[in-house]
């Protein structure tokens, strides 16, 4: 029973990454006599491990950050000063997702491959890096609990939110023809989307909001923000009248 709650909730936690990846297309089911064609050209696969690299990368210089600016609470209270500090240190992720988009060697790959790879691998290492061990070692435990479900949820939700920067990044950084009246609604989407950690931090800590309560706010404004930037999306790749 331990092991089966187990690959259920690593199911529910990584599988929606593979699903992303073969249901879209960064994944075509072709003939192998084209397949080989398609990797060189549209090399998705490749983008999404450099993304995860870079990603490893961002995490740990913001663990020496985090190391080195914030102080250890001795109680979970909110505390304005340190979420701020937190917030700030998190637009590290930006800056790796700005490398991962326009310094990265990419091979002939399309700008919708591209920004979709690098937010699935950057996703699916955020997963591995913050959920594997916590879902093997408390998973397999003796006693059920929702926590480890509502963890798989949540990076579900994490999923779309790095898509949706990555989408947004890939609007700011790499679309130079876009309406200048879309812009500081792509920014503004994009700094929602840098900073929701520090948002679901105020929930839980400021307005007390127990796991379920901030996991359902997580999977709602990520399925908006996952809306609102395919919308920006769409229509800065209308041509312009």
């Amino acid at each position: 029973m331990t092991l089966f709650h187990f690959f259920n909730c690593a199911i529910l936690t990584f599988g929606p990454h593979a699903v992303y990846y073969s249901a879209t297309p960064l994944y075509l089911s072709l003939p192998e006599k084209n397949l080989a064609k398609f990797e060189s050209e549209y090399d998705t696969l490749g983008t999404s491990i450099k993304a995860a690299l870079v990603y490893l990368g961002t995490a740990l210089v913001k663990l020496v950050c985090l190391a080195t600016f914030l102080k250890v609470s001795e109680n979970d209270s909110f505390d304005p000063y340190q979420e701020l500090l937190k917030a700030l240190i998190g637009f590290i992720d930006v800056a790796g997702l700005y490398f991962a988009l326009t310094q990265l060697t990419h091979r002939n790959i399309s700008q919708n491959h591209k920004y979709q790879a690098v937010g699935l691998g950057w996703a699916f290492a955020d997963s591995v890096l913050h959920r594997l061990a916590p879902l093997w070692v408390g998973a397999r435990g003796l006693e059920f609990t929702w926590d480890f479900i509502l963890q798989g949820l949540e990076a579900n939700a994490n999923l779309v939110f790095s898509i949706s920067l990555a989408a947004l990044g890939s609007l700011m950084w790499l679309r130079k023809n876009k309406p200048k009246t879309l812009i500081p609604i792509i920014y503004a989407c994009a700094g929602i989307v840098a900073t929701m950690p520090s948002i679901t931090s105020y929930l839980r800590k400021g307005l007390g909001w127990h796991f379920p309560k901030v996991v359902g706010f997580e999977l709602f404004t990520s399925l908006v923000m996952a809306f609102i930037s395919w919308q920006l999306f769409s229509a800065c790749q209308r041509p312009s009248s």
